[in-house]
């Protein structure tokens, strides 16, 4: 068979193997005795449904699909999963029972209604399906509400296409940037108006009322009007008109009667982490979607909170924008930045310990960088900056702990109060998408790229540079308290972000989040690195952290029955950087020769164990990767130490520890060979050999 044959061999394969999560049906108890109730604390397993990984636009069967900003879902009865699939896209996607995509409606970013590809989405979100099997979105860009109907007939349900806030006949009233959408048994809908912070409720005479929710963001129970949301994102209705809300920077489940009455029933603030979205199954459990942490969690009915997936790195999503749930009480989730549907499915414990994840999860490897021709973030675009962090390295607080996290991008060095300019044109995905105003690690993130340490969308003296983009948002006593910018904005290459802040250097970060990528792949014009690593020492520990002591020949002698850790000192540079400036490494493994210098068995190749390819997620890897010792000059250590622990590994976003024992090697001189790598494939050559001695 030709190797063309055994690839598309190997596609079928996959694509049956995705179809199936569709097509299967479990057995179920009797179907006249009303619904199963769905079980608390089930053991979870993540099964790839669509999507390659890889951003894009293609149909066809699920294992070859390609998504963009896969956003809101929604289950038919008949099992047809709808999918709102915003970035460039802005297309209503369909995956019918057999498994194959189609597109519904949706077509180039605008505003029409009409018959499938004629009509145009901006950035649609949230899904909600009627009895009817009539579609609703939340048209985010365009500030309306959408009906699509199963044959793909698009009109507005109520909204001008202008932000705003307004009661009142549907076709009058205004939303601003709406996200979340439900519909209740009666037909009504109901809306998170996300940047109105807002409930609003379209009733089925097509009158838009405020149903709770003030003037400006907060959080506070309450009737009506008294209550406050924070950037509320998704909704759900159970069959008593009570409205669930996932309130995102409140961190918050809240809970609306049908008088408008909002309480906060389950303390699951310190569990949550911006919720983003939610599916209610019929007896009243909740499963949640976390902006940030990746995870799917399950809520009793009582409010005890449970990880489905999402506890190990295996299992983290990037952005589990939407959920569904089937007929069946299965759980879907799109995950928005990874370009992928997932479904989540119960399994024995045992299995899902031994395989966690069915299929790929997070970006493909192949997925496309951002198209940056190589520009900067500060002026000169075209011109070589000064490059004074990487991806990987040790970083402290200012709280004396100089192994505090790593370091999840590139700093480039540049003047307090410059300008920070966008390197590629990019639509903002996040609801929530700048963060820490007036604190150092202030930052705006636009599709894949993240830009830290500015001042957002002010210039040196606070005032905002672009009203319409960036909205300075006021406490109740007037003082500043954040800055919002909605999702679906869109930012061309050059235009100004902000400011930098006294931090004076730009933090930029490329990737989904938990599926960062090293930024130097962006090829950033007049960037380059000709200067091999520099080890400075390498050191054997034992169990309490101390050095093995060399002997008066040089070489370290190996007491038998002991774990030692292996640890390197060692640093990098860049072309035209200042000669202080010290970089991290991308790469490091390391050898057991002979005294001859040949390979030992099982080292024939370095052992590669930390590798700063994909960050990851848990806070404890800066310590798995570096030793004590490490930090630099700007946490208070007297001079940059990357003190790397090779007998650990921080490879592939995992994490874990280890030491080298040689209790079955014989007597005799050995070898420690370190292989130290940055990122341009330059290779340590000197200062890499310890001589071992094994008593």
């Amino acid at each position: 068979m030709s190797r063309n044959a055994w690839l598309w061999a190997a596609v079928a394969l996959i694509a049956t193997a995705l179809a199936a999560t569709f097509l299967f049906a479990p057995k179920t108890h009797d179907p006249h005795a009303g619904p199963a109730p769905t079980p608390f604390g089930w053991t979870a397993q993540l099964w790839l449904a669509a999507g390659d990984g890889v951003r894009g636009m293609r149909n066809g069967p699920v294992a070859r699909t390609r998504f963009d900003d896969p956003y809101g879902l929604a289950m038919a009865a008949d099992g047809t999963l709808y999918v709102a699939d915003a970035g460039d896209n802005n297309r209503i996607r369909r995956i019918g029972s057999d498994g194959t995509v189609t597109t519904l409606a949706g077509f180039d970013e605008g505003f029409a209604d009409g018959d499938g590809t004629a009509a145009r989405f901006d950035t649609p979100s949230g899904l909600a399906v009627d009895r009817a099997g009539n579609l609703y979105v939340a048209d985010t860009g365009n500030h309306a509400i959408r009906k699509v109907t199963p044959l793909g007939v698009v009109s507005t349900v109520a909204g001008t296409g202008e932000a705003g806030f307004r009661d009142g006949i549907a076709t009058q009233a205004q939303f601003n940037g709406p996200i979340g959408v439900a519909v209740d048994a009666h037909g009504n809908v109901y809306v998170a108006d996300t940047y109105n912070d807002r409930i609003r409720r379209i009733d089925t005479q097509g009158q838009v009322s405020t149903l709770a929710g003030g003037e400006r963001p907060g959080d506070a129970d309450g009737l009506g009007a008294q209550a406050r949301f924070d950037t509320p994102t998704a909704l759900a209705v159970d069959a008593d008109g009570i409205v669930w809300v996932a309130d995102t920077r409140n961190n918050a489940l809240r809970r609306i009667g049908p008088d408008g009455t909002v309480t906060t029933p389950y303390a699951v603030q310190d569990a949550l982490h911006r919720p983003m979205s939610l599916a209610l199954t019929h007896d009243g459990l909740l499963y949640v979607g976390e902006m940030s942490w990746g995870r799917v969690i399950q809520i009793s009915r009582d409010g005890q909170p449970l990880v489905l997936t999402g506890a190990t790195q295996a299992q983290r999503l990037s952005r589990p924008a939407g959920l569904a749930l089937d007929a069946r009480g299965g759980l879907w989730v799109s995950d928005a930045g990874s370009h992928r549907l997932h479904r989540i499915v119960p399994v024995d414990a045992a299995i899902a310990a031994a395989s966690p994840v069915k299929g790929a999860i997070g970006p493909a490897p192949d997925d496309p960088l951002p198209a940056t021709a190589g520009r900067w973030p500060l002026r000169p675009q075209e011109g070589w900056h000064e490059v004074v962090g990487t991806l990987g390295e040790v970083r402290g607080n200012f709280s004396g702990e100089s192994r505090h996290h790593l370091h999840g991008g590139l700093d480039i060095r540049g003047d307090v109060g410059a300008q920070v300019l966008a390197i590629a044109d990019g639509k903002v995905s996040s609801p929530s998408a700048a963060w820490g105003l007036d604190e150092q690690g202030e930052g705006l993130a636009i599709d894949g790229l993240s830009y830290l340490h500015m001042r957002v969308g002010r210039d040196a003296r606070d005032g905002v540079s672009d009203p319409s983009r960036f909205q300075l948002l006021r406490d109740e006593a007037g003082q500043t308290e954040r800055m919002r910018v909605r999702r679906g904005t869109r930012f061309q290459a050059g235009d100004v972000l902000g400011t930098i802040n006294r931090m004076a250097h730009v933090h930029l970060s490329v990737g989904a989040s938990g599926f960062e990528r090293n930024a130097v792949a962006l090829g950033f014009n007049g960037y380059a690195d000709h200067y091999p690593p520099q080890i400075d020492g390498i050191a054997l520990l034992d169990a309490s952290d101390t050095p093995l002591a060399r002997r008066a020949d040089g070489r370290v002698p190996v007491p038998r029955g002991i774990g030692v850790r292996i640890v390197v000192d060692a640093w990098d540079q860049v072309d035209h950087n200042l000669p202080r400036r010290r970089l991290g490494l991308h790469a490091l493994g390391y050898q057991i020769l002979r005294a001859d210098g040949t390979p030992l068995p099982g080292f024939e190749t370095p052992r590669m164990s930390i590798e700063f390819n994909r960050m990851p997620a848990d806070g404890d890897a800066v310590k798995v990767a570096y030793a004590p010792g490490s930090g630099i000059t700007v946490h208070g250590s007297a001079a940059t130490h990357f003190k790397y622990l090779l007998t650990n590994t921080v490879r592939d976003g995992e994490l874990a520890t280890g030491t080298w024992q040689a209790d079955g090697l014989p007597a005799g001189d050995y070898i420690l060979r370190i292989t130290a790598r940055d990122y341009s494939g330059n290779v340590a050559s000197s200062g890499r050999d310890l001589e071992l001695l094994l008593e």
